[in-house]
């Protein structure tokens, strides 16, 4: 059979060709945008379109490994624990590392595969692990996001494969790389590594910049087709320590070669002699998040109100980080050993800020967590997370001591009618979070 002077044949394989050509062809990568920073104090030495929010593609897993960090100094998983495998992390596309549904590995392995390897499925595996499923985990990652200073960047996953929504930019991901710098110097060595051992396989950086750049030392890459190639790397030479992204970059080979020019322009404009500045990050409670004023017709919650807060915090206007490193670059006397400070002391404990008071009625409660950024960050989760059955709770955070004589913190969402709060920990079971409802008086 004929149609139009072709046969049957030749027009399937004619379309073939057409639809193979067309899966050939790489997708629009975003433009390039790029930012250039002073590792030791945060200035700015260059930038071209580092507000332009891009897919972050694999950059998103410097996140993923920060939580993990945070996970593991805060008491919540050790990193030799063993972690299981779920069939959703195990169905992740390369890279990965092929782990098994089922499959127990240790924390440390994961963190190794995510930063050198750049393992998918182990990215996922973290998340789980941490806040019970990746939509959960997602969530947290764009509100420590917001209380790191990263203004433009939400997340949609632990590993940064595409996805609407999922953006970030240049001048947040390098604001990221301070983070994880300062804020966990004694894991920060495992961007340097060009070879590790992870869950009984041999694992190798996919960061190429290593070994081409003099003096470079980390931090990640990434790629995908709507991404482009993104690269964000730091760089020590004597004194001088700089730190600079690139989004939509056009190949591996143009990015590392552009990145090298923007390390070298980097130190070049960088001074000598710079003070040790650590990037701010400020974690409110839910007393100190103001209430925004409302929109005609929409009711104002705490939820919300957290929410807008969290978004339209200035980093300008908060106040020096809490970073373990923070007493070595100040003149304040570092406290001797098992002595706490007596600023992080008081807000720990909340002093001299009105708490929110409970409503009466049934309660919501999550936790405990072993410290109050946890605490904080799972009320800010549920804000950013929309969930409206909560939406007229009174979220409050207690503080409550635990048998070894430690702190304890526990969120409780007050004031629901009976039905609601059940509804409201059905929907939390399901997006991987652990919760329980109370009876009022108990």
């Amino acid at each position: 059979m004929r149609v139009a002077g072709l046969t049957i044949r030749s027009l399937i394989v004619t379309l073939a060709l057409v639809v193979a050509a067309a899966a050939g062809r790489p997708a629009e990568a975003a433009p390039y945008a790029a930012i250039v920073m002073d590792m030791r104090d945060g200035t700015v030495l260059y930038e071209s379109g580092a507000d332009r929010r891009q897919q972050p593609a694999s950059l998103t897993k410097m996140m993923t490994l920060y939580l993990a960090f945070e996970a593991v100094e805060s008491g919540q998983l050790s990193l030799d624990q063993r972690v299981r495998v779920s069939r959703h992390a195990a169905r992740q596309p390369p890279s990965k590392l092929y782990l098994k549904p089922g499959q127990r590995v240790s924390l440390r392995s994961l963190i190794r595969a995510s930063a050198l390897k750049s393992a998918n499925d182990a990215a996922v595996a973290l998340a789980e692990a941490i806040s019970g499923s990746e939509k959960a985990f997602a969530r947290l990652m764009t509100a420590r996001a917001r209380q790191l200073g990263m203004r433009n960047t939400t997340f949609r996953n632990a590993n940064g494969l595409t996805e609407r929504g999922h953006l970030s930019t240049a001048r947040d991901m390098a604001v990221l790389g301070r983070h994880l710098f300062f804020d966990f110097p004694e894991y920060y060595n495992i961007f340097s590594r060009k070879t590790d051992r992870a869950a009984g396989k041999r694992v190798w950086t996919t960061n190429r910049l290593l070994s081409s750049y003099r003096g470079a030392d980390g931090i990640k890459t990434g790629y995908t087709r709507a991404a482009g190639y993104n690269l964000v790397a730091s760089a020590h030479r004597g004194s001088k320590r700089t730190i600079a992204a690139i989004l939509g970059g056009k190949s591996s080979r143009w990015r590392n070669a552009r990145m090298a020019q923007l390390l070298d322009k980097g130190f070049a404009r960088s001074g000598r002699r710079v003070a040790m500045v650590p990037p701010r990050a400020y974690i409110p409670t839910v007393a100190e998040a103001p209430l925004p004023p409302a929109k005609p017709g929409t009711p104002t919650t705490a939820l919300a109100a957290i929410a807008e807060a969290l978004a339209s915090q200035a980093v300008a206007t908060t106040p020096p980080s809490t970073s373990r490193l923070a007493s070595l670059y100040s003149e304040t006397p570092r406290p001797r050993p098992g002595q706490e400070s007596a600023e992080i002391a008081a807000a720990e404990a909340g002093d001299g800020m009105p708490q929110p008071v409970p409503r009466p009625g049934w309660t919501v409660q999550l936790g405990p967590f072993n410290n109050h950024a946890i605490a904080v960050a799972r009320v800010t989760e549920v804000a950013l997370g929309g969930d409206q059955v909560l939406a007229d709770a009174a979220p409050v955070i207690d503080r409550v001591p635990s048998r070894e004589g430690a702190s304890l913190y526990r969120v409780r969402f007050t004031g629901l009618a009976p039905d609601d709060a059940n509804r409201a920990c059905r929907l939390l079971e399901a997006d991987g979070r652990q919760c329980q409802t109370l009876a009022p008086n108990i």
